[in-house]
């Protein structure tokens, strides 16, 4: 099952970007980084796991049950007891543009930013396949995390 993770995530990358950047008018969309956050059942044994496979801890709070892995490009987020299923997700820059544009083109989103703020907000959407996809957008000042 990992390994089938491994090799249909950067297709779906593909085709969420692809879909994303022709958008409705055509015009490109940045969705920033790229991870998928995992809903675990041990942290301690997701780490280990990821760890062999080469990824580092980037942004560490396993003791607050989540910690964010990268191995080069590649980013995974470990988050045990905090959702059910796995999420896509994506870290723009500016999330409430986005949110405009899904909703201009019909698509409700679960969870939506507040657009009469600015700086860090997130919106949740669903795909056609009931998939959690996360539009992030962070504090460009956040420094992360490193316990090891």
């Amino acid at each position: 099952m990992k390994i089938v993770l491994l090799v249909v995530i950067p297709v779906l990358i593909a085709c969420v970007g692809q879909a994303m950047s022709a958008g409705s008018s055509g015009k490109k969309v940045d969705l920033g980084g790229f991870s998928i956050s995992l809903a675990v059942k041990d942290i301690q044994a997701s780490r280990a796991f990821y760890e062999t496979l080469g990824f580092e801890a980037y942004d560490d709070h396993a003791d607050e049950n989540w910690l964010i892995l990268k191995n080069g490009p590649a980013t995974i987020g470990l988050f045990q007891g905090m959702f059910e299923n796995n999420i896509i997700t994506f870290t723009p820059g500016d999330v409430r543009s986005i949110q405009r544009r899904v909703k201009a083109a019909g698509i409700t989103p679960v969870t939506e930013a507040d657009e009469t703020t600015d700086g860090p907000a997130h919106m949740v959407l669903t795909d056609p396949d009931g998939n959690n996809v996360l539009l992030d957008q962070h504090d460009p000042d956040y420094k992360p995390t490193s316990k090891q």
